[in-house]
C-alpha cells in the first residue's frame, strides 16, 4: 500500500475534516447518511480544491515558480481557492476564467480580488483556447524572468487526484473509529480529479465501498474518472484493482452546467434549516439531491451507511438569486 507523505506536499488545509451523522436525513431516508464536511477545510470558504492544492503549489515550488495559472467558469470554487491558497504561499494567481455564468462582480469574483488575483474573462466556450492563452500569457511572464506552473480546470490531473486519495484514507480512519462502514461514497463529479482520487483511495483502504458521482456537468466521467485514477495509481505507484461495480455515475446536470434545478432549492433549504449545514446550486446541491433521488429510487443498493462528501462552493449562494420559501 502506498505512503501517500512520500510525496511533496505543503500543508494549507486543517485536517481530517469534521464527518457528521445527518439525523433528520438519516430519519428519512431509513439508513445512515453522514457527511464529510471538506467544507470546513480552513482556507477561505473551504472546498475540495485545497487538498488538491497542496500537492499541486507543493510541485510548483519545487519547480521554482512563482506565477500560478488556472482556469474555470466565471464562478469557479476551484480558481478562488488557487488564489488564496497561492497568496498564503506568497505566489502570483493569474485567473484566465470563461466568460459564462455569473460574470458580475459578485460571489468568487469578489473573492479572487480580495486575494490579489488577476482575473481576466475569456468569450469562449474551449478550454483549449483558455489553456494556449495561458501559455502565450505566461510565455511573456518567462521572458520577464518568472516562472510559471499551470494547473487544469478542477485541478484535475493526476497530482490532484492525490489529495482525495488521502481523503479517503483520512475517511477510512474516522468510519473506524465511529465502528462505521461504509457502503457507499457519494460526491459531486464536476471535473473528474475528487472522484478518481475517491475511487483509487476506497479500492485501497474501504475495498467494499462503492463510489458514486454526481455528475453536474456534460462530460463522459464514466470514462474520465477511471482513466484519471488510473493515471494516479501510476504515479503512486501502487495498482487500482477495479472490482465489479466499485463506481457508478448519475447524471443530474439539468439544464447545464452552472445553471441551478429548481428542484433542488428546496433540498438545500431543508439542508440549511434542518442541519445547518449550506449546499451550493452548482455544485453539492445538484449532487445531494441527486444523491437523495438515489437512496429513494434504490440506485444505492443495500441498507448499509452512505456518506456524502461535501466539496464546497458557498461563495455562489452569493452570486445568485434562488428561490428560496
Amino acid at each position: 500500500m502506498p505512503d501517500i507523505r512520500t510525496l511533496p506536499r505543503v500543508s494549507l488545509g486543517l485536517y481530517p475534516t469534521p464527518l457528521v451523522r445527518l439525523e433528520s436525513v438519516s430519519r428519512a431516508c431509513g439508513r445512515g447518511v453522514w457527511i464529510k464536511r471538506d467544507d470546513l477545510c480552513g482556507v477561505a470558504l473551504g472546498g475540495n480544491k485545497v487538498r488538491k492544492l497542496e500537492f499541486l503549489l507543493a510541485d510548483a515550488q519545487a519547480q521554482g515558480c512563482d506565477v500560478v495559472f488556472t482556469t474555470g467558469g466565471a464562478q469557479s470554487n476551484h480558481a478562488m481557492l488557487t488564489a488564496a491558497c497561492a497568496a498564503r504561499l506568497g505566489m502570483r494567481a493569474i485567473l484566465i476564467l470563461k466568460k459564462r455564468g455569473v460574470t458580475e462582480h459578485l460571489g468568487n469574483l469578489v473573492l479572487d480580488d480580495l486575494y490579489g488575483a488577476e482575473v481576466r474573462l475569456m468569450d469562449t466556450d474551449s478550454y483549449d483556447d483558455i489553456y494556449a492563452e495561458m501559455r502565450r500569457v505566461g510565455g511573456e511572464l518567462e521572458r520577464q524572468g518568472r516562472k510559471c506552473y499551470y494547473i487544469p480546470c478542477g485541478g484535475s490531473n493526476a497530482l490532484g487526484a492525490v489529495g482525495y486519495v488521502r481523503c479517503a484514507e483520512e475517511l477510512a480512519r474516522q468510519a473506524d473509529a465511529r465502528s462505521v462502514r461504509f457502503e457507499h461514497i457519494v460526491s459531486a463529479t464536476g471535473s473528474g480529479g475528487t472522484t478518481a482520487g475517491l475511487l483509487l483511495g476506497a479500492r485501497l483502504f474501504m475495498p467494499q465501498t462503492r463510489v458514486t458521482g454526481v455528475e453536474v456537468d456534460t462530460d463522459p466521467f464514466e470514462q474520465i474518472v477511471p482513466a484519471l485514477a488510473q493515471e494516479c495509481a501510476a504515479l503512486l505507484g501502487c495498482t487500482l484493482d477495479r472490482a465489479p461495480d466499485d463506481f457508478g455515475v448519475y447524471r443530474h446536470v439539468g439544464a447545464g452546467y452552472a445553471i441551478p434545478n429548481p428542484e433542488d432549492t428546496p433540498v438545500i433549504q431543508s439542508l440549511a434549516r434542518n442541519e445547518g449545514i449550506l449546499l451550493d446550486p452548482v455544485y453539492t446541491g445538484k449532487a445531494f439531491a441527486g444523491m437523495l433521488q438515489l437512496l429513494q429510487t434504490g440506485g444505492l443498493r443495500g441498507s448499509g451507511d452512505v456518506v456524502f462528501v461535501h466539496t464546497g462552493g458557498a461563495a455562489a449562494l452569493f452570486a445568485m438569486d434562488l428561490p428560496v420559501r
